[in-house]
């Protein structure tokens, strides 16, 4: 069971692929975004290093210089090339990208026949890994792609295509609750411990902002307003010249992975910074959920709060930080999430651009709160 999901996720990886010129393989349009190409090498180095080497009886090791290249930050494994040069990464070339992607398989598939100890759980980490990165590659390729005056497209039926129903405000009396992760489904090690959360009774939205609802944000000055923005944000938008949306174009259009389509008002409002969704939230009079608040009113209204998953994922004003009892595990693995929590804000839910299956009420994503090219909405509270 294990194998066939894990061949099946690294199959999916190379048919994201399929679209594109070999051109695009090496695009990065941003330090913050890797290309496709890059993609496919890192989550193959992730198993041929974490999972093969170790594990794997007269594996032969990649390249030491691939390894170099295809480190992303494990520090402990030693020297990487810088990640806003990614880009710049002709060789080795996808045929060899793929030759390596193929042998590494073919050894997972022959380890996984009577895996050592530990191993299944390295590899269950692994293709989930490879997920992650096929949702980024996705997100790094619209960012890419909308820097192009020639507006390519990736494929015209990788669109979300959404209307939103009319909000209403599910109540949540509060008191002492518990959130992280549970079960023995597999989980990230930042969802953990779980623990307790005193919260103050508060409504949550049941529907996500729409484009028509930020719209007229932006009609009432919201990016001429400082009163709306925390400092550092208020900053960005003077030095960026912030309008609107990462991906508005003019004439109610957006840049999609479709190519450019006409903006649907009803459609969730999506690649926004979470200065902007809290600037959004505080001109709307509400404010945005706490992630403990978000995973409780999930458990509490079920399917009431709509598009909690697969639509966008949706920013919180939870600092990205430990739980109360973390601690990493040891090695480099350990690296994976725990050296991030700082500097970053905690989104809730999943995209469209999430594997299927990947996505679970406990995932804790984080970025940066200046960062507007992941497939990022909002969900208000007060």
């Amino acid at each position: 069971m294990l194998l066939d999901t894990l061949l099946a996720v690294r199959q999916r990886s190379e048919t994201l692929i399929a679209p594109l010129e070999p051109e695009d393989l090496m695009l990065q349009g941003m330090a913050d975004a890797s290309p496709p190409k890059w993609h496919l090498g890192h989550t193959n180095w992730f198993f041929d290093t974490f999972v093969l080497q170790p594990h794997a009886a007269g594996h032969r090791a990649c390249d030491p210089l691939w390894s170099y290249q295809f480190n992303s930050y494990y520090d402990a494994i030693g020297a990487r090339h810088p990640r806003p040069q990614r880009g710049l990464l002709s060789r080795p070339a996808i045929g060899a990208v793929l030759a390596w992607r193929q042998r590494v398989d073919a050894g997972l598939e022959a380890l996984l026949q009577d895996p050592p100890e530990g191993v299944d759980a390295l590899v269950q980490l692994g293709l989930q890994h490879e997920q992650q990165h096929q949702e980024l590659l996705l997100m790094d390729l619209l960012d890419g792609f909308n820097r192009q005056p020639s507006e390519p497209v990736y494929n015209p039926e990788a669109e979300l295509t959404l209307t939103l129903e009319e909000e209403q405000w599910l109540a949540c009396p509060g008191g002492l609750t518990e959130i992280g992760h549970q079960g023995e489904r597999f989980h990230f090690d930042n969802e953990t411990p779980r623990h307790r959360v005193w919260l103050e009774p508060f409504e949550l939205s049941s529907s996500l902002v729409s484009n028509a609802g930020y719209a007229g944000f932006i009609a009432d000055g919201g990016y001429q307003r400082p009163e709306l923005w925390m400092s550092e944000g208020w900053t960005l938008v003077q030095q960026h010249q912030w309008q609107a949306p990462r991906y508005w174009r003019e004439n109610n259009h957006e840049f999609t992975l479709a190519g450019r389509r006409r903006r649907d008002p009803q459609a969730p409002v999506r690649h926004l910074s979470w200065f902007e969704a809290d600037a959004y939230a505080r001109w709307s009079g509400a404010r945005l959920p706490t992630e403990a608040e978000w995973e409780h009113a999930l458990g509490l209204h079920g399917a009431a709060m709509q598009h909690a998953h697969r639509v966008l994922w949706q920013w919180t004003a939870s600092a990205y930080s430990p739980y109360p009892g973390f601690r990493p595990v040891e090695g480099a693995i350990g690296e994976y999430n725990g050296k991030f929590m700082s500097s970053q804000m905690v989104l809730r839910g999943s995209s469209w651009l999430t594997p299927p299956g990947h996505e679970r009420n406990s995932y804790r994503n984080f970025f940066p709160p200046a960062s507007r090219w992941m497939a990022a909405g909002i969900r208000l509270a007060r």
